[in-house]
């Protein structure tokens, strides 16, 4: 039995009225991005990476566009130690691009900090102490004031090793488990730190509030980084920044309403990986605002191939309903669906649009190099007769008749339901060609004469099954309305033309293939249906009428 009572408010609300944020309705900019995959993401895997696989994801990072990386905590891990040195040994390090390194306020953990850092152009110095009540009170077993000694202490170290190393450092400060601590001691110790950094137009400092973890709803970490904003001396020369977890499942939302809220850079990872339920996931951040219009400043346009590596590297799983990098993410299963998506993309085509606004689907696929046929319209007991028929003629160039796609339909439902599984659209294909097409057991027409006479046409059929054939002479009102007659005088069966449409197909080479599909109907008005394809319209037509009556026939 669950007990609950033993649960609470673990957390501090900001006193007062920081609800600003709550007066906006999107947001309107990026935030300075910081990936965080090579250390939080890193050192939260089972097989943690190897420097091989470490710098393929580090490449595959600055592809996206990441301009600030933590790369590591080099004074822990030898192994981090050793990255660090061989991205400043082997010159990997563009530019424009700031790494960044985590260490503890400890003076030979910072020291050593320092040292791996040599020869690096650009660094951030990322120090951190934790503040909250739990952590005071059963880990560390000291006062506010002792922690916050530690941090003021941590700060004057890293500033004083600056001047002694040559480069380029910045300063960043965490106080870890932010939304444990109150909030008016966590801006208390954040202000002492930034007195002693003394953040200038040329030194700017960053302040991080880390969801450590979360503990509260996603307004209260908005209020509590608005009151951190609006308090924190120096603000014009000071970075806020978050570095959301996802604990409560809400980090993309703790993220975008603290962006509200007036903070200026995000650290996270890709795809959210990170400890226990992970950090907050930049590819959904950063998708969420360029789905509104707004650029991000990373570049997702080749999705597919971020998730190899990210799989590869890391050795976890893309989730299969991630938004925008899951492999279903643009699927659509339910009939109704896919006719309302099928519907509204043959519309923009019509009407050449540029703005997207497709039913059921955020953003264009192609964007991030997904595809409409293998990603959007997919096909299984649930699917419809519009999805389905959209992708047979997205795919294939094969347009039928409204009659025919419901009849098509419940063929491929059919055939899922019983194999209990999605069909392929190649199976799709295979499906409605064994179904629609001539086949050799069938009835077939070796030889067409036809001659016009007096508004009539008369053709001369040569029909064949198995090793005999017969010559039948039929008239009509077209050379299809004569084939028809002559083929029921070669059968003695009655039935009706009931539909028929045609239209080209064009294939790779110069010469255009007709399809033409045609419906039947018996004497008890069932309808049965046919395709044929030929570069000469009449052959083509007379194919489909021909597997159309083999279908009446098979259920006679």
């Amino acid at each position: 039995m669950m007990d609950s009572t033993k649960y609470g408010i673990g957390y501090y609300p900001v006193q007062g009225a920081y609800r600003k944020w709550a007066e906006k309705d999107h947001i309107d900019r990026p935030p300075v991005w910081c990936s965080v995959d090579m250390r939080d993401g890193n050192q939260a895997l089972v097989i943690p990476m190897n420097l091989e696989e470490k710098l393929d994801f580090y490449k595959a990072l600055l592809d996206v566009g990441f301009k600030e990386i933590e790369v590591g905590f080099p004074a822990a891990s030898e192994t981090e130690f050793e990255f660090l040195r061989a991205l400043i040994d082997k010159d990997l390090i563009p530019e424009d691009v700031t790494v960044q390194v985590l260490t503890q306020c400890r003076e030979h953990i910072v020291r050593k900090t320092f040292e791996a850092c040599k020869g690096a152009k650009n660094t951030i110095i990322h120090f951190y102490n934790s503040l909250s009540v739990a952590q005071r009170e059963q880990v560390f077993r000291k006062s506010k004031e002792e922690i916050k000694k530690i941090a003021v202490e941590g700060a004057r170290l890293v500033k004083k090793l600056a001047s002694e190393y040559e480069g380029n450092f910045r300063f960043e400060y965490s106080p870890e488990s932010f939304t444990g601590t109150e909030p008016e001691f966590a801006l208390e110790v954040c202000n002492a730190v930034l007195d002693v950094l003394e953040p200038s137009a040329t030194n700017n400092v960053i302040i991080n509030l880390p969801v450590t973890v979360e503990m509260s709803l996603p307004h209260i970490y908005a209020s509590q980084v608005e009151y951190m904003s609006e308090n924190l001396r120096y603000r014009e020369h000071v970075t806020l920044s978050l570095h959301p977890h996802n604990d409560r499942g809400t980090g993309i939302a703790d993220t975008e309403l603290a962006l509200l809220a007036g903070a200026d850079r995000v650290e996270g990872t890709l795809f959210g990986n990170g400890e226990r339920t992970g950090n907050v996931d930049v590819v959904t951040l950063a998708m969420n605002m360029y789905a509104h219009g707004i650029d991000p400043g990373l570049d997702f346009s080749d999705m597919p191939r971020l998730v190899r590596i990210y799989e590869k590297c890391t050795r976890m799983h893309v989730y299969e309903r991630s938004p925008y990098a899951g492999a279903l993410v643009f699927a659509a299963f339910s009939g109704s669906h896919q006719d309302a998506i099928a519907k509204s993309l043959k519309y923009r085509a019509e009407k050449g649009l540029h703005h997207w606004s497709v039913p059921y689907i955020p953003i264009d696929p192609e964007d991030i190099n997904r595809t409409y046929d293998a990603d959007v319209i997919r096909v299984n007991s649930q699917s419809g007769k519009g999805g389905i028929s959209y992708l047979l003629e997205q795919t294939y160039g094969f347009i039928l008749p409204a009659q025919m796609r419901e009849d098509f339909s419940y063929l491929c439902k059919s055939v899922s339901d019983r194999q209990h599984k999605e069909l392929k659209v190649e199976e799709v294909l295979d499906i409605f060609k064994e179904s629609y097409f001539m086949h050799d057991s069938h009835i077939t027409v070796t030889d067409m004469t036809f001659r016009r006479k007096a508004g009539t046409v008369e053709a001369e059929i040569v029909f064949a099954q198995g090793d005999g054939q017969k010559l039948v002479t039929a008239t009509g009102n077209g050379s299809l309305d004569a084939v028809s007659n002559a083929l029921k005088e070669y059968t003695g069966k009655k039935f009706r033309l009931k539909e028929y449409t045609e239209h080209s197909i064009n294939g790779q080479s110069s010469e255009s293939v007709a399809a033409a599909y045609i419906g039947i109907m018996n004497e008890k008005g069932e309808l049965f249906w046919g395709c044929g394809m030929n570069t000469d319209i009449i052959h083509a037509s007379a194919d489909a009428l021909l597997a159309a009556y083999n279908n009446m026939e098979k259920e006679m």
